[in-house]
Formats: C-alpha cells, sequence, structure tokens
C-alpha cells in the first residue's frame, strides 16, 4: 500500500485546496495567480497537480514546469522543503543544466531525486547556502485542514519517470554506490547487495534499514559475496530468526561451524529435510541425521 503524507497548508493557500473549493479558484491558484509566498504557493501547486479535474491539473503542470530560475532560488532556500516536492522539482527541472545543482545542494532531497540528479552529472553535495538574493525562510501563519493528506509518495506527477534504479547504478562509481547502499532504500538495497564488487554488496547489508525479511531473501539467493553471510550470522537479532538459521545452514556459502550451530537448533521436520536432502554439505546432513537420532534415543 503506497504511503500518505500529510503536511501543513498555510491559512492563504487553504482556500485552493480541495475539490470541494469553488473551479474557477483552483484554476487561478493553478495558473500561479494567486500572492503566495514561494513556500506556499510550490505546495498549493503540487496539490493542484493532483487534481480530479484535467484541466486544473494541466495549469498548475504547466506552472510548476514554467518556473523560472529566480523563483526556484526563492523556493529552494527553504531548508525544510518537502522531499515530495522536490521529487516533483527534480521531475521537471532535474535536467536542465542551470536548475539541477541548486536541486542538488538541498539537504532533503530523496535517495532516488539524488541519484537521478547524479546520472545528469549533479551529485548531490553538503547543503549549499541559499543564494545571495534568495528570500529567507519565513515562518508562515498555518492552520491544519482536512485537505492535508498528500497524494501517494510514489505517484508521479509527469510523464517523465525516474531512470530505473538499475540504469541509475550503472552510470555510479564505487564509492558512490556505497555510500547509496548504505544508505539508499528497500530497492537500492535488493539491487546493490548483487553488485559485483564486494565492497559495495558489503555495504548493502549494514544498512540500518536491513529488515529481516530481506535478510531472508538475501540468503535464500545466489548471493556470492561471502562476507554478507558473515555479517548476517554475527548479527544477533538476525538469527534469533529460525527462518534465517534454516536457510544460513542450505546456504553454501556459511561458514561450516555456523552451519552446524544453527543445525542444532532446528527443529525435527527440518532436521528430516535437510538429513535426506542432496542439496546441502554432507558434513551437514550427516549431522542431521545424528542429532535426530539423538532425540529419538532420548524420548
Amino acid at each position: 500500500m503506497s504511503a500518505k503524507v500529510t503536511f501543513r497548508i498555510s491559512a492563504a493557500a487553504a482556500p485552493y485546496v480541495g475539490a470541494d473549493k469553488p473551479r474557477e479558484n483552483r484554476l487561478l491558484a493553478a495558473s500561479g495567480r494567486v500572492p503566495l509566498p514561494p513556500g506556499d504557493l510550490v505546495l498549493l501547486l503540487y496539490y493542484l497537480c493532483h487534481d480530479p479535474d484535467q484541466e486544473v491539473k494541466r495549469q498548475a503542470m504547466g506552472t510548476l514546469r514554467s518556473l523560472d530560475r529566480t523563483q526556484l532560488e526563492r523556493i529552494l532556500s527553504d531548508r525544510e522543503l518537502h522531499p515530495q516536492i522536490l521529487d516533483a522539482l527534480v521531475q521537471l527541472h532535474g535536467k536542465k543544466p542551470d536548475i539541477a545543482p541548486l536541486l542538488a545542494g538541498h539537504p532533503n532531497l530523496s535517495d532516488k531525486a539524488a541519484a537521478f540528479l547524479h546520472a545528469q552529472g549533479f551529485a548531490a553535495a553538503t547543503p549549499q547556502a541559499a543564494p545571495p538574493h534568495a528570500a529567507p525562510h519565513k515562518e508562515h501563519d498555518l492552520e491544519e485542514v482536512d485537505e492535508t493528506t498528500g497524494p501517494d509518495d510514489d505517484e508521479p506527477i509527469d510523464e517523465e519517470e525516474y531512470q530505473s534504479k538499475y540504469q541509475l547504478a550503472q552510470s555510479m562509481g564505487v564509492s558512490d554506490k556505497i555510500k547509496m547502499a548504505m544508505t539508499g532504500d528497500k530497492e537500492w538495497r535488493a539491487l546493490l547487495i548483487k553488485d559485483n564488487n564486494k565492497l559495495v554488496s558489503g555495504a548493502a547489508i549494514k544498512n540500518p534499514r536491513m529488515t529481516e525479511s530481506e535478510v531472508l531473501t538475501i540468503v535464500k539467493s545466489q548471493i556470492q559475496n561471502d562476507e554478507v553471510i558473515r555479517v548476517i550470522c554475527a548479527n544477533k537479532d538476525w538469527i534469533k530468526n529460525a527462518q534465517i538459521r534454516k536457510a544460513l545452514v542450505e546456504n553454501h556459502k556459511t561458514p561450516l561451524p555456523n552451519a552446524l550451530r544453527f543445525l542444532g537448533t532446528l527443529g525435527e521436520k527440518d532436521l528430516a529435510n535437510l538429513a535426506k536432502s542432496k542439496n546441502i554439505n554432507t558434513i551437514i546432513a550427516n549431522q542431521a541425521r545424528k542429532i535426530l537420532l539423538s532425540k529419538k534415543e532420548n524420548r
């Protein structure tokens, strides 16, 4: 299920947000002809890009696409701009050589936006200072309104899609891949854990967002990096999971001492299957038979 986010809409922008608001008002706002601070205006335009009225939607899209450098400098001077809004701006302006560096310098870029800009030759860097003539960030008079639940966070606002992560990875150097492996989302982790460079795949397994379900999938796969398996074996939380322990026993990359240790923790049904298996180390299969026999004798 797609995640939802909640934004805060200013009192000045609220009359233009929501399908229940007059269509004339929404069209006026979609054209950008409402007196709002840059941050409020870009959020309002983002909402209207998902308006159920196609004319409102097209108008808002055109206005967002036509924002010039000066306007974008003012918008991007807000260092707390939401990543979802930045994603939209990157989709529409990320290929422009005069705008892309401004986007790349924002501290709230999502992984996919940063990777997209990297593919254009603009690597996300340490957040840059606001441009000299950009408006300083100001606190606005905000109020919560019912319509502040945003569109799906993975719903594109334009037919122009991001390049696939696989394509982006092909253009990345080892250091960039390692950084993405350590910080990227689930898709990046699944991709980079399979990278031929062991430094990259080794970084992916150390990503703090790695989940048990991902680890189980990794252990069941034919991953070639011994270090990945060693990291999993050493993680006390992951090996509490019986499915992960069983998968480690069956994985040929698991060091034999670890595999034998985990074998002794498995139930009789798993032991019986392993004892008959032709796809595991014969030492493990023999040990499984011995453990089963011992259990029967001790009953």
